[in-house]
């Protein structure tokens, strides 16, 4: 079965950084977009920044200038570095990724990471 880790949240001060991580495993045969989204308490899940195999990046307007989406497509890892980061960065944050087996092609969902930002 495909699953999707993510790790690397916890508790920063405002102005600090974190790198969050994303490893896919299982019988993989190729990985297209990943990408990151957060929810926050009370809030709709909202995409925050993704990548696709052929190297186009989009980012939220509210983090374009804080935050940095990268991967390593040979370890199947999906990578969000947060600096800067605002109490409204506050949210748990689940790594989503298109995913081809040897049957299915689909979007998978990792199953999240707090991120807290608070003084």
């Amino acid at each position: 079965q495909v699953q999707l880790v993510e790790s690397g949240g916890g508790l920063v001060q405002p102005g600090g950084s974190l790198r969050l991580s994303c490893a896919a495993s299982g019988s993989i045969f190729s990985i297209y977009a990943m990408g990151w989204y957060r929810q926050a308490p009370g809030k709709q899940r909202e995409v925050v920044a993704d990548i696709y195999s052929g190297g186009s990046i989009n980012y939220a307007d509210s983090v374009k200038d804080r935050l940095t989406i990268s991967r390593d497509n040979a370890q199947n890892t999906v990578y969000l570095q947060m600096n800067s980061l605002k109490p409204e960065d506050t949210a748990v944050y689940y790594c989503k990724a298109e995913i081809a087996t040897v049957q299915t092609r689909k979007w998978y969902w990792g199953q999240g990471t707090q991120v807290t930002v608070s003084s």
